[in-house]
């Protein structure tokens, strides 16, 4: 029997949450949509039927998100981390994410076509920024400063003392 996870991300769309969730599923390995459920009541978000709830797992991950109107937009308060062991697997999320509208932003950040902030960063990013030797860590987060989308090599490069970008 699967235990429940005892913290799930809520996410809050205005109209499209079905459609995120539909993206998102094909973006990462083990991932669906478990259910969609329509509210058959009145709510301060709308007439009954207007209001959709989507549960869905990304990556084993439980998610729900709900279509019920224009509230508060996502920001960068809240982001998605994805680690990724190689520059294959970081480009591809990188750019699947980006896909119909998505805006890059610095140091591996992207905000999808919802709005939705994703962090897309190496797994080894972690433990050459936190390295006790200071140099090697301020090399590495210098060489990450100057990114838009990682790149593994030149973040490696940088933390050996070989340059970087």
């Amino acid at each position: 029997m699967a235990m429940q996870q005892k913290i799930t991300p809520f996410l809050w769309y205005a109209r499209e949450a079905e459609e995120a969730a539909e993206f998102y599923t094909r973006i990462f390995p083990d991932s669906r949509i478990v259910r969609v459920t329509t509210m058959q009541s009145e709510s301060p978000s709308g007439p009954p039927g207007s209001v959709k709830i989507v549960e869905f797992v990304l990556f084993g991950q439980t998610f729900t998100a709900m279509s019920a109107g224009p509230l508060d937009p996502f920001n960068h308060a809240i982001s998605f981390v994805v680690s990724c062991d190689t520059q294959d697997e970081l480009d591809r999320y990188w750019n699947a994410l980006l896909e119909g509208g998505g805006a890059p932003e610095q140091c591996g950040w992207l905000k999808d076509r919802f709005g939705l902030s994703w962090q897309i960063v190496p797994t080894v990013l972690g433990e050459m920024m936190s390295d006790p030797d200071k140099s090697r860590s301020k090399r590495t987060s210098d060489a990450m400063m100057k990114m838009v989308k990682l790149d593994i090599a030149a973040l490696k490069a940088a933390y050996e003392g070989r340059g970087g970008r």
